[in-house]
C-alpha cells in the first residue's frame, strides 16, 4: 500500500465518511510520515467490537507509512463523552480508569506496531498526563475563551440531551468537547500531530479542535499544517439491530470478557447481507482476495464462506492460532456431534449457554440411569410418552454417540458416561442439546 494510498483504501472498504478537506488532505498525505492520533475512553476493562474498527484505522494508517498515536483518555475518562448517550454516564474513579488504560494496552499491541527500530512506530499517550495538571482558571482563560455556546449547543450530542427536559446534560459532560479539542492541540505542539481519526459521530470535537488549532498558529506561517480530521461511518447490520451485541451482552476483544469461541460463533453467525461489509471492515485482506472469496460465496452460500474467513481473520489477530484451532474444534464437534474429545474449559464454554439440569450423580451407580426416564426431566421431552417417541426413532444421542433405536428403550447412563466426571450431553436431532450435570 503506498503512502498516498489512505483515503483510497478506506474508501474501497467503505470505511471513508467524510473528510475536513477533501481537496487538500490526499496532497498533505502524499509525503509519508504524517502523524495521527485516534482517542479511547476507558471506561472498562475491555474494548468492543465496535472500538475495533477505530483501531483498524490506526493501522491503515502506518501500513501506509504514516504513524499512529494511541490515545487513552485518561483524563477525559474522569468525565465521560456525551456522544450517543441519552443519559449522564456514570463517573468512574482515577483508579478504575487507571486500570482500565493498563489493561487496554494488550488490545492495540495485538494490531498496530509498538517496535521502536520502526520510523513509524505505534504510540501510546494518556492524555490525564496533560489533562491533569491544567488549573481550571488557565484553562478558562487560554481554551475557553475560544469556544462559543452557542456554537456548543449546536452539536447533536448536546441538542439531543439539551431537548430531553427530565434528563438534559451536566457542566461536566458539556465541558468534553473542550477537552477533546485540547487533546488535538496539546498532539500538534508535541507530537507533530496533524489529523485526527475517529467515528462519524465525533466530527463536531474534530472540528472543535481543528479550530482552536487554527487559533493557536494564528500568527504561524501559512504553509504551516493546521490540522485535518477523518472519519469512518458508525457500522450498522443490514437489519436495523445494533451492531456488536449478542443475547448475552456485547462482543469484547479479550478473552477475559468473551471466549474465543463466543467471540469465533459471533463472526460465523452474521449473515449474507452483512459478512461481505465484515471483510472490508475486519479484516486485512487485499481487494481481489475479498472479492474472490464473495464469488466463491455466492456459488455456495450455505459454506458460509465469507462467514468463516471473518470470523478465522478476527479470532487469528486478537487470540492467536492455538485459540482459533480450539475454536474452530469446538464449532465442528458441535456441528458434528463428536463432543466427548473437547477439553473441559472448552466444553463448558461451549455448552454453557444449554439448557442444563442437576442430578445425583450417586444415582449413576449400579444399574445406572434409564435415559426413558431422565429425557422428561430435561428439556428434550414433555412427557415419557415423547421420549418413548424420540427413542424409537433413533432421533437421541449421548455424547455425540447415536443411542440405536433398537436398544434405546433399554439404553442406561452410567458413571463411564461422564466427560470430565461431571458431564453428560444430550443431543436431539442434530442441533437439540441439552447438559445433565451430575454431583
Amino acid at each position: 500500500m503506498s503512502e498516498a494510498g489512505f483515503l483510497d483504501e478506506l474508501a474501497w472498504r467503505g470505511m471513508l465518511h467524510q473528510t475536513t478537506d477533501d481537496s487538500g488532505l490526499p496532497d498533505f498525505l502524499g509525503a509519508p510520515g504524517r502523524v495521527a492520533y485516534c482517542g479511547f475512553d476507558p471506561t472498562g476493562s475491555s474494548l468492543t467490537i465496535g472500538n475495533f474498527v477505530a483501531i483498524k484505522l490506526l493501522a491503515h494508517w502506518q501500513r501506509c507509512g504514516h504513524t499512529p498515536i494511541v490515545l487513552m483518555g485518561g483524563g477525559t475518562g474522569l468525565i465521560g463523552d456525551p456522544s450517543g448517550k441519552d443519559a449522564e454516564r456514570q463517573l468512574l474513579s482515577a483508579e478504575q480508569v487507571q486500570a482500565n488504560v493498563d489493561s487496554c494496552r494488550r488490545i492495540f499491541e495485538r494490531v498496530l506496531d509498538f517496535d521502536p527500530a520502526r520510523p513509524n512506530a505505534a504510540r501510546i499517550v494518556n492524555n490525564a498526563d496533560w489533562l491533569c495538571g491544567l488549573g481550571y482558571i488557565d484553562m478558562l482563560r487560554d481554551v475557553g475563551k475560544h469556544f462559543s455556546v452557542n456554537m456548543m449547543i449546536q452539536k447533536d450530542s448536546v441538542r439531543d440531551r439539551l431537548e430531553n427536559r427530565e434528563q438534559g446534560i451536566s457542566y461536566t459532560e458539556f465541558s468534553y468537547m473542550i477537552l477533546q479539542a485540547y487533546d488535538f492541540l496539546h498532539l500538534r505542539r508535541s507530537e507533530q500531530c496533524t489529523v485526527q481519526i475517529a467515528g462519524s459521530d465525533q466530527y463536531g470535537n474534530i472540528v472543535a479542535g481543528i479550530d482552536l488549532i487554527r487559533r493557536d498558529l494564528i500568527d504561524a506561517d501559512e504553509s504551516e499544517p493546521r490540522g485535518y480530521g477523518i472519519t469512518a461511518p458508525l457500522i450498522t447490520k443490514s437489519d436495523g439491530t445494533k451492531f456488536g451485541k449478542t443475547e448475552s451482552g456485547a462482543v469484547w476483544l479479550t478473552a477475559d470478557r468473551t471466549s474465543p469461541y463466543a467471540f469465533h460463533q459471533f463472526w460465523l453467525n452474521a449473515s449474507d447481507a452483512d459478512a461481505g461489509k465484515y471483510l472490508r471492515w475486519f479484516t486485512f485482506l487485499d481487494r481481489a482476495e475479498i472479492e474472490d472469496i464473495e464469488a466463491r460465496h455466492l456459488e455456495a452460500p450455505q459454506r458460509r464462506l465469507a462467514q468463516s474467513t471473518v470470523a478465522d481473520e478476527m479470532t487469528r489477530l486478537m487470540h492467536g492460532d492455538e485459540e482459533l484451532e480450539r475454536a474452530r474444534a469446538a464449532a465442528g464437534a458441535l456441528f458434528s456431534g463428536d463432543v466427548a474429545g473437547l477439553d473441559e474449559p472448552l466444553l463448558d464454554e461451549v455448552f454453557k449457554d444449554v439448557s442444563g439440569t442437576e442430578h445425583a450423580r450417586s444415582s449413576l451407580d449400579g444399574e445406572g440411569v434409564l435415559l426413558l426416564d431422565l429425557l422428561p426431566e430435561t428439556s428434550l421431552a414433555g412427557s415419557k410418552r415423547e421420549a418413548r417417541e424420540f427413542l424409537s426413532n433413533g432421533s437421541v444421542s449421548v455424547n455425540g454417540s447415536k443411542i440405536e433405536k433398537d436398544v434405546a428403550l433399554e439404553h442406561r447412563l452410567h458413571v463411564d458416561d461422564l466427560l470430565h466426571g461431571s458431564t453428560i450431553l444430550i443431543r436431539r436431532g442434530k442441533k437439540t442439546w441439552h447438559a445433565t450435570r451430575w454431583a
